[in-house]
């Protein structure tokens, strides 16, 4: 069983969560709602679990297959929905770009292998009605 301590630390809607091994997360809400911009919105984390679970996927992928991978980036975006409470992510968008020695169509299928089989976050958004699209670069000059 996993354990997160989550305690006000800050202000109205400042929030510091805690696991077991000591690391933080900082959480807020948004100015507009009383918040003091003490750490990220939660919904926003689920983006971030998003790109650490699926960038973990994809390096074991590419290392299994000993591909050499120099820098890893990713930009997410999401869109939610509007007009309801609460409001689900209805869309998000992955770039991933890589640079190493690795072709395009490996880090796609690691990718894909990703967002579509094994990473946890991504089934999670998907169950929830999420749309997740996602674009691969290699090599960008």
């Amino acid at each position: 069983m996993v354990t997160i301590e989550v305690n006000r630390k800050s202000g109205d809607f400042g929030f510091e969560a805690k696991d077991a091994n000591g690391h933080v997360v900082r959480l807020d809400t948004s100015d507009e709602t009383g918040g003091i911009n003490f750490g990220v919105r939660p919904m926003q984390s689920l983006l971030m679990g998003l790109g650490g679970c699926s960038g973990i996927d994809i390096v074991s992928i590419l290392k299994k297959q000993r591909l050499t991978i120099e820098e890893f980036s990713m930009k997410i975006q999401g869109e939610r929905e509007k007009g309801k409470e609460p409001s689900l992510w209805e869309s998000v968008h992955i770039d991933f770009e890589l640079k190493g020695n690795m072709d395009k169509d490996k880090a796609e299928r690691a990718c894909a292998l990703s967002i579509n089989k094994y990473c946890s976050v991504a089934e999670t958004l998907r169950r929830s009605g999420t749309k997740i699209t996602w674009s691969v670069i290699v090599n960008k000059d």
